[in-house]
C-alpha cells in the first residue's frame, strides 16, 4: 500500500514537472483582445482620429518586430520605415515564445500611450499571471525580450516630433475672410491638431508626396463649382428627411459616423456621446477578417501593423492638405447663405473640410487589406453593434471603403470633391505602401 502511495505521488510530481515545461499557448483571440481593449481605452479617453492612428500603430509595429524576428514568411521593417535603424535581435537557442514576447512588446507600448494606464495594467497583469503559471521560465525569457523590443520602438516613436507639436500655436480663426474653416455648432470647438502634417511619415516621402488637386474657389455664385456642391449637401439632406429614418443613406451615415467626441446639449447642459475614430472601426475590420480567414498568430499581427501603417500615413496626409486648404464646412455656408435653420444629420467635427479624413482612411485600409486577404473578400461588419448600430454586409474592402466615403455626403459634413478627391488619396497612399513595403519573403 505504503508503495502504491510513492508511486502515485512520483506520478503526479512528473505530471506536473511536464506541464511546466510545457510551452505557453497564446492565440489570435488574445492578441484581438488586446486591441480591442485599447480601442475601448481611447473611447473612454477621447483622443481625436490622427492621435488615435498613432496609439495603434506603434503597439502593432513592436509586436510585428518580435514576430519577424527569424521568420521563414515575414520580413523585418526595420530599414524600411522611416528612422527604424534597428531591432534587438532574437537568439532562437534562449527559448524565447514569440506570441508571448509579442503581445508584451504591444502591451508595455499600449500602457505608454494612453491615459488610462490601469486599463491596459489590469489587462497585462491577468495575462502574466497565466503565463507565469503555465512556464513561469519561458514567461520570464519571453518578457525580457518583449520589453527589450519595445524600448527600442519607444526610442524611435519619441523622434515622430509629437512631442514638439503639443507646443506648437492652435489654429487661428479668420471669420472675416470667407471661404475659410471656421468652428461649428454646438460645441464650436478650436481645430484639433492643426500641426498633425508635421509628424514624421513611415513609409512617404512627405505628408505632401500624394498632394490632392486643389479644392474648388469658395464663391457664392450659384453657378459656381463650389457653390453647386454647396447646394447639393442640402439637397440630399432635405431628400433623406422626406425618406424618414429607414431611408438607407440615413443608416449609412450613422453606421460610418465614427465620431469620438460628440457634443450634446440639454438645457444647460453639455456631455459628450463617444464613439470609436475611423481608426478603430478599420480596426475592427481586421479582427473580422482575421478570424473569418481564419488567420494565425503571425499573419493576424501582420494584417493589424500593415493596416495601421495605412491609417497613420493616411492621417497625417489628409491633415497636411486640410490646414492648407482650410476649406469652410457645409454648415457654415449653408446657414449664412441658404438656411439658417439647418443642421447636417452628422455633427460637424471639429477640422476644415478638405479632404475627407474617413474617405482617406478607408480607401487607404481598403487598398492594404486587399493584398493581405484578396479581392471581393465578402464580410459582416458588426463593428458598431456596440452603439446600438445593426451589422452590415459587404462584398468587398472596396464596397466598404466607397461606403464609408459616401457617408460623409449624407451625414452632411463634406462635399462631393472632398470624397472623391479622399478616395484617390487614400488609394495612392495605400497603393504605394502595399508595394514599397516588403513584409513576406
Amino acid at each position: 500500500m505504503k508503495t502504491k502511495i510513492i508511486s502515485i505521488a512520483v506520478i503526479c510530481l512528473l505530471f506536473i514537472s511536464c506541464n511546466k515545461n510545457k510551452s505557453i499557448v497564446v492565440t489570435t483571440d488574445d492578441y484581438h483582445a488586446a486591441i480591442d481593449n485599447v480601442t475601448q481605452i481611447m473611447i473612454h479617453d477621447i483622443f481625436s482620429p490622427p492621435v488615435a492612428s498613432r496609439i495603434f500603430v506603434y503597439p502593432n509595429i513592436a509586436a510585428y518586430e518580435v514576430m519577424a524576428q527569424n521568420s521563414k514568411i515575414y520580413v523585418s521593417l526595420q530599414k524600411q520605415l522611416n528612422g527604424l535603424d534597428s531591432i534587438p535581435k532574437l537568439d532562437p537557442k534562449i527559448g524565447v515564445n514569440q506570441p508571448v514576447a509579442a503581445l508584451i512588446a504591444h502591451m508595455e507600448l499600449s500602457k505608454q500611450l494612453v491615459f488610462s494606464e490601469e486599463i491596459v495594467e489590469t489587462f497585462r497583469d491577468s495575462l502574466y499571471q497565466k503565463w507565469s503559471d503555465e512556464n513561469e521560465e519561458e514567461f520570464e525569457v519571453s518578457k525580457e525580450y518583449g520589453l527589450k523590443v519595445a524600448e527600442r520602438i519607444k526610442k524611435w516613436m519619441g523622434k515622430d516630433n509629437y512631442k514638439q507639436t503639443r507646443t506648437m500655436s492652435k489654429f487661428s480663426v479668420h471669420a472675416s475672410q470667407p471661404g475659410r474653416w471656421q468652428p461649428t455648432p454646438p460645441a464650436y470647438m478650436d481645430a484639433i491638431e492643426p500641426h498633425w502634417g508635421e509628424i514624421r511619415t513611415m513609409v512617404l516621402d512627405s505628408a505632401s508626396q500624394f498632394k490632392p488637386i486643389p479644392a474648388f474657389p469658395f464663391s457664392l455664385d450659384k453657378k459656381s463649382p463650389f457653390f453647386k456642391e454647396v447646394q447639393e449637401v442640402y439637397d440630399i439632406s432635405k431628400e433623406m428627411v422626406k425618406k424618414g429614418d429607414n431611408s438607407e443613406e440615413i443608416k449609412i451615415a450613422q453606421f460610418w459616423d465614427c465620431n469620438p467626441y460628440v457634443s450634446v446639449s440639454q438645457g444647460h447642459m453639455m456631455f459628450a456621446k463617444k464613439k470609436i475614430t475611423p481608426g478603430g472601426h478599420w480596426m475592427g475590420i481586421v479582427k473580422i477578417a482575421s478570424k473569418k480567414s481564419k488567420a494565425d498568430f503571425a499573419k493576424t499581427v501582420f494584417a493589424y501593423t500593415k493596416t495601421s501603417i495605412g491609417i497613420f500615413e493616411g492621417f497625417i496626409s489628409c491633415w497636411d492638405e486640410k490646414f492648407k486648404s482650410n476649406v469652410v464646412r457645409p454648415e457654415t455656408v449653408i446657414n449664412q447663405n441658404i438656411d439658417e435653420n439647418w443642421k447636417p444629420l452628422l455633427q460637424t467635427p471639429p477640422f476644415p473640410e478638405y479632404t475627407s479624413g474617413h474617405s482617406v482612411v478607408s480607401m487607404c485600409s481598403s487598398s492594404i487589406l486587399t493584398s493581405v486577404f484578396g479581392d471581393n473578400f465578402a464580410y459582416t461588419d458588426d463593428t458598431e453593434l456596440q452603439f446600438g448600430l445593426p451589422k452590415r454586409k459587404f462584398a468587398s474592402f472596396d464596397a466598404a471603403a466607397k461606403e464609408a466615403a459616401m457617408s460623409r455626403l449624407y451625414g452632411g459634413i463634406h462635399y462631393k470633391a472632398a470624397i472623391v478627391n479622399g478616395i484617390t488619396l487614400g488609394e495612392n497612399i495605400g497603393d504605394f505602401i502595399v508595394v514599397k513595403l516588403k513584409m513576406i519573403k
